[in-house]
């Protein structure tokens, strides 16, 4: 049986976050600037919806811009089932229509990540850890105000170790943070999906970064002995751990570099179709590339835990990691200027 994580820490952990969250709207502010068109998103999400019945709709529905919006929930603690409606209550046409939805902004990686990441739920079922809990369907489509050219809306999809989000405002995407695909069991060692390695890249780039540093840069790198648990950015906190620590791009070598980049872009670009990744590629270099800063948590050894935090003008990325044999990782990735569809 794989172990659950102590329900004490991680309520601990997230108990600031919690506390963060206030049932006021969000503050005025400039609007984002847009991604790209959303004509065929805004579509999609009017098909999805007139394709449910009235209870269905209702329960698929919330406001713009409320607590529901903002409080964005990965996480175990409080349930696995989270607001929406889920796939699991819907028909086969529905599901289709739902998975027809995301694919106007989730690129064929990043629909087969989140199928991976609704797939280790089954794998923890047949395990025995959560059995009757957890399911791959059990996994929330929301629409959060009403989609049409005019106006804001936004669309969730959320479960367990799984949170999208996307906001559009005025016929355009916004934004498409936060962002999270977590992974539990992150390398499944035995069974009919022996091998499935859900956060291949997340892992295993980081670690190579981190292992080529030089002796002195390591040691700046390094911003703790300890794992990072789990993510500090949490919902209520998107824009509260920006500071950065670690070492410097610019104090890095070139191949380093590159790896830096390798790893922004599979959180920000790799799991979005083409017009998406596109825009994500520039928005993620804005600012003062040679100030990206990368900072390690823990040890730097195969299958134990460990951590790292990646900090830009633009954008903060963290992955935190829950057990102690580095199979349980929290990731996250906010983009600084498209939080929730608001820049401030």
């Amino acid at each position: 049986m794989i172990p659950d994580p102590s329900r004490r820490e991680v309520v601990a952990g997230l108990a600031a976050a919690a506390a963060a969250i206030t049932s006021s709207p969000a503050a005025a502010a400039p609007p984002p600037a847009a991604i790209t068109s959303a004509s065929s998103l805004v579509a999609r999400t009017t098909q999805f919806l007139a394709g449910l019945d009235e209870a269905q709709r209702k329960a698929a529905s919330f406001d713009w811009g409320g607590s529901e919006w903002r409080n964005w929930n990965y996480f175990g603690v409080g349930g696995y089932i989270k607001p929406g409606l889920r796939l699991e209550q819907m028909r086969p046409a529905q599901k289709d229509a739902a998975w027809a939805l995301f694919g106007e902004v989730l690129s064929p990686a990043g629909l087969a990540k989140t199928r991976n990441v609704m797939l280790l739920q089954d794998i923890l079922a047949d395990a025995g850890n959560g059995r009757g809990q957890r399911s791959s369907e059990r996994f929330s489509v929301a629409v959060f105000g009403t989609p049409a050219a005019t106006g804001a809306f936004g669309l969730r999809l959320e479960g367990h170790h799984l949170s999208l989000s996307f906001a559009v405002r005025d016929g355009a995407l916004v934004s498409i943070t936060p962002a999270a695909f977590a992974a539990l069991p992150n390398r499944v060692k035995a069974g009919r999906h022996a091998g499935l390695n859900t956060l291949k890249g997340e892992e295993q780039i980081a670690r190579r970064l981190q292992a080529d540093l030089a002796p002195k840069l390591k040691q700046r790198a390094q911003a703790s002995a300890d794992h990072l648990f789990n993510i500090l950015s949490s919902a209520g906190r998107e824009r509260a751990n920006t500071a950065k620590t670690g070492v410097a791009a610019a104090d890095m070598t070139q191949a380093q570099r590159e790896l830096v980049w390798q790893l922004v872009e599979t959180y920000a670009v790799e799991p979005y179709t083409g017009a998406v990744a596109a825009t994500q590629k520039v928005r993620v270099r804005a600012g003062d590339a040679a100030a990206v800063h990368f900072a390690w948590y823990g040890p730097n050894t195969t299958e134990k835990s460990f951590g790292y935090r990646v900090i830009g003008d633009a954008f903060v990325i963290e992955l935190g990691c829950i057990d102690g044999e580095a199979q349980h990782l929290h990731p996250v990735y906010h983009d600084l200027g498209n939080v929730l569809g608001r820049t401030g």
